[in-house]
């Protein structure tokens, strides 16, 4: 058995629920709206709805986020099977999901997100699912990165067989210097989550896509 691919709900560690209020709020929110672009994954997903970026570039196309902050792959499954996608008919869903798994293989990492993808296919027949590379991370090289790089190499690779589903690469270059493999502070405030300058260089080729999927196109202005 594969745990990252294993639907589960994340431990009330804290003692305030706050992962299934969350929850919670996404399925109310999936009755009451009617989304185009539906986003899905953990902090990388979530942070992005509080930025410049998503105010200029993805909320003039009827965008929901349903992010949750820690999420892994068999938490954002668990999300799935229980009523988050129950109310809503999104034309493009986006997922970037896996970073937090630490406690499993790429390969597993990989199966999880392919089994999300399947099962989003499975209740959303007719939308088209774009997967986003994960993003580096760390101030320099170190074993997440390369476990990373495994991860998104595998799902290059296996996503093309699934049906409405399509693997967009966060090219690496795009954070790191050539130099010494240093990611910036500017790009990642703390080696890991965005930045508005770091969601620009993720989100700009997203966009794009997003756009040519929904054959709408949205005038964005230039950012800082």
């Amino acid at each position: 058995m594969n745990p990252a691919a294993e639907a589960a709900i994340v431990e009330d560690v804290q003692g305030d629920n706050r992962w299934m209020c969350m929850h919670h709020t996404f399925v109310s929110e999936s009755k009451e709206k009617e989304p185009d672009v539906l986003f899905i994954g953990d902090s990388l997903i979530r942070n992005l709805a509080i930025t410049q970026e998503w105010e200029r570039m993805f909320e003039p196309l009827h965008c929901l986020n349903f992010g949750i902050g820690g999420d892994q792959t068999q938490n954002v499954l668990w999300r799935i099977q229980n009523g988050e996608l129950e109310g809503i008919s999104p034309k493009v869903i986006v997922v970037l999901v896996g970073t937090n798994n630490y406690n499993h293989t790429a390969e597993q990492v990989a199966e999880g997100i392919l089994k999300i993808v399947q099962l989003l296919n499975e209740k959303q027949s007719k939308a088209q699912v774009v997967v986003v590379g994960i993003p580096p991370r760390g101030q320099y090289p170190n074993p997440l990165r390369d476990k990373i790089a495994r991860i998104n190499a595998n799902l290059q690779e296996n996503l093309d067989h699934l049906p409405n589903a399509m693997f967009l690469n966060t090219d690496p270059a795009l954070f790191i210097n050539p130099q010494d493999g240093s990611i910036s502070h500017h790009d990642m405030h703390d080696y890991l989550h965005l930045t508005d300058k770091g969601y620009q260089k993720l989100c700009e080729p997203l966009l794009e896509e997003v756009q040519n999927l929904l054959k709408t196109f949205v005038k964005v202005d230039g950012g800082n």
